[in-house]
């Protein structure tokens, strides 16, 4: 899809603005997108300055977009930084953050960007057409003028967005073990083997074995073999800052 150029929609759909600078991935996110009932794939940009220019010739053509899929690390600036430029410009679509970056303080201040949902990359298109059908619950929940029977109301329509607690690590893993086996790897500084690692976490050489493959799938960590004394080289394990 080219850039600003908007394709056809069914009455009603929800229009989406993907912005994202790999463009694999954003072709990728596009398809998804299609693929959900209810939505529209209206443009697929790469850069900050792409997504102000497309956003604005959709608001002067009486066409505006609904939701954005935004990236964090763009070329041209942060996506944070975009989220209150479109606000003070008095954009109001809502916005996804679809990225790799799990900082916590950067989680906190995508809320207070006005950030609706935040999807950690990699995820499977399952995921996304989950968040995006939450969504569109939401703004049918919130679509009827007038105030708001009670509390209740409010709570069910914010509660829509919230994915239900449901595990997304494969079977036999758990959440705590994760975080420390995650925590022992991230203070460590350099490589560890699996028995080190298991020592430290309270778990088994083969448990911490499986805890940190499940890293390295995740691209949190790197694996690399550590030679030295004879026989087959035991793996290392290292942690791995990502940046988008």
């Amino acid at each position: 899809m080219i850039p600003g150029q908007r394709g056809a929609a069914g009455e009603g759909a929800i229009s989406v603005l993907v912005v994202e600078d790999d463009p694999v991935a954003a072709a990728a996110h596009a398809l998804y997108v299609q693929r959900a009932p209810g939505f529209h794939a209206f443009a697929t940009v790469h850069s900050c300055g792409e997504a102000l220019r497309t956003l604005e010739r959709a608001r002067a053509a009486g066409t505006p977009v609904d939701l954005i899929l935004l990236d964090l690390y763009l070329p041209d600036g942060h996506g944070l930084q975009l989220c209150r430029t479109l606000r003070a410009a008095g954009h109001g679509a809502d916005i996804i953050a679809v990225t790799s970056a799990r900082d916590l303080a950067m989680v906190r201040q995508a809320v207070s960007a006005g950030v609706v949902q935040y999807l950690l990359k990699p995820f499977s298109g399952a995921a996304l057409g989950d968040r995006l059908e939450r969504y569109a619950q939401y703004r049918a929940q919130l679509a009827r003028t007038g105030d708001a029977t009670g509390q209740d109301e409010v709570d069910q329509a914010l509660a829509l967005l919230r994915t239900p607690e449901r595990s997304a690590l494969p079977k036999g893993l758990s959440a705590p073990t994760l975080d420390t086996v995650a925590g022992v790897l991230r203070a460590a500084g350099s490589g560890l083997s699996a028995a080190a690692v298991g020592a430290a976490a309270g778990v088994s050489r083969i448990t911490a074995r499986r805890y940190l493959e499940h890293l390295v799938d995740s691209g949190l960590a790197a694996r690399e073999p550590q030679y030295g004394q004879v026989g087959r080289p035991e793996l290392s394990y290292r942690w791995r800052e990502r940046r988008s």
